[in-house]
Order: C-alpha cells, then sequence, then structure tokens
C-alpha cells in the first residue's frame, strides 16, 4: 500500500514539475500572441491515459507554470481548473480513440478565452469568433499532434505499464 501511495505522489511530483519547465521553456521559444497560445507542455494532458497520478500532476503543473509565466490570478485559478476538468475527461475516456485528446481541448477552448480576453485584453479589435478559432486551433495542435506523438512512444516504450 505505501509503495503505490509513492509511486503515485511520484508520477505527480514528476509529471506536475515537467509540465511547469515546459511551460517555462516554452515561453521563450514559442512565444504566446494574443490568442495563439501553442504549448508543448499540453502534450501532457494525454497522461491521464496512462496513470491517474497525470491529473493532480497536470493541475499543479498548470498552476506552477502559470505563476512562473506571470500569469493573473484569474488564469491561475481558472487556467489550472481548465487543466483540471481536461484531465479528468482524459482519464475517463482514456479507452476512447478521440475523446481523451478532446477533453483538454475542449475544456481549455470554453475556459481561457475569456481570461485572455478580459484579464489580459488579448483579441481586442477583432471578432470573438475569429479569436476563439485561432485559441483552439493552437490548443488542437498542441494537444492532438504531440499528445499523440507522446502517447504512441510511452505506449512503445510500455513505461507505465
Amino acid at each position: 500500500m505505501k509503495h503505490s501511495r509513492l509511486v503515485f505522489l511520484t508520477q505527480t511530483a514528476a509529471i506536475a514539475a515537467l509540465y511547469a519547465v515546459l511551460t517555462w521553456l516554452g515561453s521563450f521559444f514559442v512565444p504566446q500572441i494574443g490568442p495563439v497560445e501553442f504549448r508543448f507542455s499540453e502534450a501532457l494532458c494525454i497522461l491521464p491515459v496512462f496513470t491517474p497520478a497525470a491529473i493532480p500532476g497536470l493541475w499543479i503543473g498548470c498552476l506552477l507554470g502559470n505563476l512562473l509565466c506571470g500569469g493573473v490570478i484569474w488564469d491561475l485559478v481558472f487556467g489550472s481548473l481548465a487543466s483540471l476538468l481536461g484531465a479528468i475527461g482524459t482519464c475517463v475516456f482514456r479507452k476512447k480513440k478521440f475523446l481523451p485528446y478532446l477533453c483538454p481541448v475542449l475544456s481549455n477552448s470554453l475556459i481561457i478565452p475569456p481570461i485572455l480576453l478580459f484579464a489580459y485584453g488579448f483579441g481586442e479589435g477583432q471578432p470573438v469568433w475569429f479569436f476563439y478559432l485561432v485559441f483552439i486551433a493552437g490548443e488542437a495542435a498542441s494537444v492532438f499532434l504531440f499528445g499523440s506523438l507522446l502517447k504512441e512512444a510511452l505506449q512503445r516504450t510500455k513505461l507505465f505499464s
């Protein structure tokens, strides 16, 4: 019993740290310009398919990543909530083909654009539908493209078997 708790906590901490560091490092290489948000760390959103420890790991990692990148309080609270909801959905639908990828895209696409619009002032002067469309495209590319590559690599290595 102690062994499984230790494994869970270790996986949670490792995922949180990896997400936070990838988010922070990514902010130097792929600047978040307005609604265009392309985070390499979003590939980790597929990890709840392999372990439930990824749920709190992604939530804490998103909170830390947003904190490291100077996020406003609304982003810290609701951005992290979006990651938590997406991770829960990914875990629930882990045996389905596309739904695990869709959960973080949907949760982030519903919660993050209003934060970017109202808390940061991004998207002023452009149609709201275009703002949402560009955000969803960036999020979907991050999760579907890099998440599917990560999932394939992890399945081949049997790291979580």
